[in-house]
């Protein structure tokens, strides 16, 4: 009976893990009375090496070490102070108050804002909210602008969607995370990416290739995950207000309240709008849409001595309008009144997050994910109609311990993914339901020090694909203090939503057109990363390789080459394969100068028909270099990022009349862009500047002046479609 009671509990309550094998909180100083976040605090374990270091708001998150219950905090200018840990605690709150008078303290570094830890087994790229404030960041598609990693370009000249790209794949083979569940998937794929404005982000995790077993199949070429703002640890009230000469105009504000000790909740709000129309290369399109977006999200978070929970519920509506500047929207669509589109958006989401953490058991707990979707789209491009709702619910279930000592730790659960699509496109019905349950088992370890070792395995079974098996693995190995070894293998599925996913698509004369059922997508990555760093001049230098191959089982092409009436979606047939190499350094070049500089190659190719070819719109080459100046008492920024963007295969257009045809491959072009960032006590401006070199590609929509034509396109983008975009803006903050 009483095994009966337990199992039953468990599966009751088999939580996801909320961070239990880990302890996190916030470094204060007092200074004039006012309590401020502190960073660059270095906090470890009392006699131990396993430590970890504040970042730029003072947060800190470390691993909990068996038999170590006294946490050390030492900082510049204050005594070491040591605080006693209990198992199960919530989020700390330390205060350094026992100040030391120094004769004169001189800070020859700055706090990396995007690194890679030494201690991840993972090769993933931290980006904090100070990096993202280097640049406008209006949404999650601005936030990579100073990423080498990951590209952001526009899907195509009129609706105004973006879509980023990884080891030389398209975003749809990315998994987008938010907080560590499933996101921006389905119908969200095309412009979820807007969804996320730039001031509710606490940070974003970039990983490349494979990644855990625990979040679920869908990661081939790198997993976003993004972290929301947390009432227990972020300001009371913060306002971002934003403006650009083309009209473009933004709101965000965040604020919370702590309730009690255990309970907190947070507001965050987001409202921007777009009303003037432009067209700056005179092909009487719109260069980009009028639109408008109301965003209003709301989180509750408890932390008790051995449980915690998380709730939130957001709420989103969306209009965009684009086309010609001569469509009209109070007249009938017809040739007549010119080419007009128009999307509308509403999405509703909620989730829930539970955890109990043994209070007994080191490294031991459970709990679960729980997360509801609902979008709803109704659009048009031209005279074709698209609508399609999405009802979505995800759940995961996590429970962890370890195996004879916490050098050997666990996971295992199971998760439950539901789909229900019903799309319509004209006269067509395109509607399914997906359910996908699945098991896991993950086991990891740690000497502590040199060697980390990550090996999953998990099973699903899809209800229109059948059972499939998803193994990974993730190994580190540190030669000494300089220079680190990661190597990862896995594979990855993916349920693929054609017309979602290709919206951009739609914009054009061409019937898409489909030669066989659609497949479950299945690949194959395999990744090295050597990171190295050097000391030089009291600063460190630090070099990143990555070299990553992902090579395809199965995939679902979209061929722009065959036909020049069709977009054929078929099997893959033949091989389909990406690799990427990049280098990348980072180095304080003088006090408070902060230099990136990147280099990337893709090789990627698929088989379209029966011809090998390179992907068509995939940079063969990239390069970045972004400088960033901090002045004394940081009361000045000056930001600076160059991108050098290399050729592209265009999809062929040798059929087309002359006057419509394009060359087989784009220019490379150069990309700068600048911001100047004014800091006042609780409060900074900022001014910047985008495509400074008013790099513009040359008639973006091929056909303009007959888009009900056989050669209307607009979705072969390669470049910028905007010049150059001067912006303002300011920044309030209440800690």
């Amino acid at each position: 009976m009483k095994l009966k009671i337990i199992t039953i509990w468990i599966i009751l309550l088999m939580p996801f893990l909320l961070q239990a094998q880990k302890i996190s909180g916030t470094v204060f100083e007092i200074r004039q009375n006012d309590t401020l976040a502190l960073p660059g605090v270095n906090i470890y374990w009392q006699e131990t090496q396993k430590g970890t270091t504040s970042d730029e708001n003072g947060h800190f998150t470390l691993a909990v070490t068996d038999h170590a219950h006294y946490l050390i905090f030492s900082f510049v200018g204050y005594a070491n102070d040591t605080l006693h840990v209990h198992a199960g605690e919530g989020a700390l709150r330390h205060v350094m108050q026992n100040s030391l008078k120094l004769d004169e303290v001189e800070v020859v570094t700055r706090a990396k804002t995007a690194f890679v830890s030494r201690l991840s087994t993972v090769n993933t790229t931290h980006i904090s909210s100070g990096e993202l404030q280097r640049a406008a960041c209006c949404n999650l598609s601005e936030s990579f602008e100073t990423s080498a990693s990951v590209d952001v370009s526009y899907s195509d000249a009129v609706t105004g969607a973006k879509q980023i790209e990884m080891l030389g794949l398209a975003g749809v083979y990315t998994q987008m995370m938010a907080e560590n569940m499933p996101n921006l998937r389905g119908l969200a794929t095309s412009f979820g990416l807007g969804y996320i404005p730039g001031s509710w982000m606490e940070s974003i995790q970039v990983s490349k290739g494979t990644s855990s077993v625990l979040n679920g199949y869908e990661s081939i070429s790198g997993q976003i995950n993004v972290e929301f703002k947390k009432p227990s640890t972020n300001e009371r009230f913060f306002l971002n207000l934003y403006q650009n000469h083309m009209g473009r105009s933004e709101i965000n504000f965040n604020t919370r309240a702590i309730l009690s000790k255990k309970l907190s909740t947070m507001l965050l709000g987001h409202a921007s709008y777009n009303g003037n129309k432009h067209d700056g290369n005179h092909d009487g399109f719109m260069d980009e849409p009028l639109y408008t977006q109301y965003n209003l999200f709301n989180r509750w978070d408890y932390h008790g001595q051995n449980k915690e929970f998380q709730f939130g519920i957001r709420a989103l509506r969306e209009k965009r309008r684009g086309g010609q500047l001569s469509f009209d929207t109070s007249l009938p669509r017809d040739e007549n009144n010119g080419y007009g589109l128009e999307i509308n958006t509403d999405r509703l989401e909620a989730f829930l997050k539970t955890g109990f953490i043994s209070v007994s058991r080191p490294v031991t707990s459970l709990g679960i994910q729980q997360q509801f979707t609902y979008h709803r789209l109704n659009s048009f491009f031209g005279l074709r109609d698209y609508d399609a709702s999405q009802l979505s619910y995800y759940a995961n279930a996590l429970f962890q311990s370890y195996l004879g000592n916490t050098r050997h730790t666990y996971t295992t659960g199971a998760s439950f993914v539901y789909d229900n699509y019903q799309e319509q496109l004209n006269d067509s019905t395109f509607n399914r339901i997906e359910t996908v349950p699945g098991v896991f088992f993950q086991y990891t370890f740690s000497d502590g020090e040199k060697m980390n070792l990550i090996a999953g395995l998990r099973a699903d079974y899809h209800n229109e694909y059948g059972l499939f098996f998803t193994p990974r693995l993730h190994f580190r190995y540190s030669f000494n203090a300089h220079t680190i070894l990661r190597l990862s293998a896995g594979k990855g599925y993916r349920s693929g939503n054609i017309l979602a996913e290709n919206t951009s698509l739609l914009a054009s004369s061409r019937r898409i057109v489909f030669l066989n059922e659609p497949t479950m997508e299945e690949a194959w990555n395999f990744g090295l990363n050597i990171s190295k760093h050097f000391d030089i001049a009291n600063r460190e230098l630090t070099v990143n390789f990555d070299a990553y191959r992902t090579s395809f089982v199965s995939q679902m092409i979209v061929d722009r080459d065959s036909d020049i009436n069709l977009i054929q979606v078929y099997q893959l047939e033949g091989k389909s394969f990406s690799n990427s190499l990049q280098l990348e350094a980072n180095y304080e070049l003088v006090k408070g100068l902060a230099v990136t500089a990147a280099f990337r190659l893709n090789d990627v190719k698929m088989t379209f028909g029966e011809s090998l070819l390179e992907k068509p719109l995939v940079n063969k080459h990239k390069g970045l270099i972004s400088l960033s100046y901090v002045t004394s008492l940081k009361k000045w920024q000056f930001d600076l990022t160059t991108q050098f963007n290399g050729q592209t295969r265009l999809p062929s257009t040798d059929s087309y009349p002359e006057i419509h045809r394009r060359p087989a491959n784009s220019p490379s072009y150069t990309i700068l862009n600048a911001q100047v960032t004014k800091y006042f006590r609780k409060w900074n401006v900022y001014l910047g500047g985008e495509n400074l070199t008013n790099y513009k590609q040359a008639h973006p929509v091929i056909s303009a002046e007959k888009p009900f034509g056989n050669h209307f396109d607009s979705s072969m983008i390669w470049g910028p479609i905007l010049g150059i975009k001067v912006y303002a803006g300011l920044r309030y903050t209440l800690e």
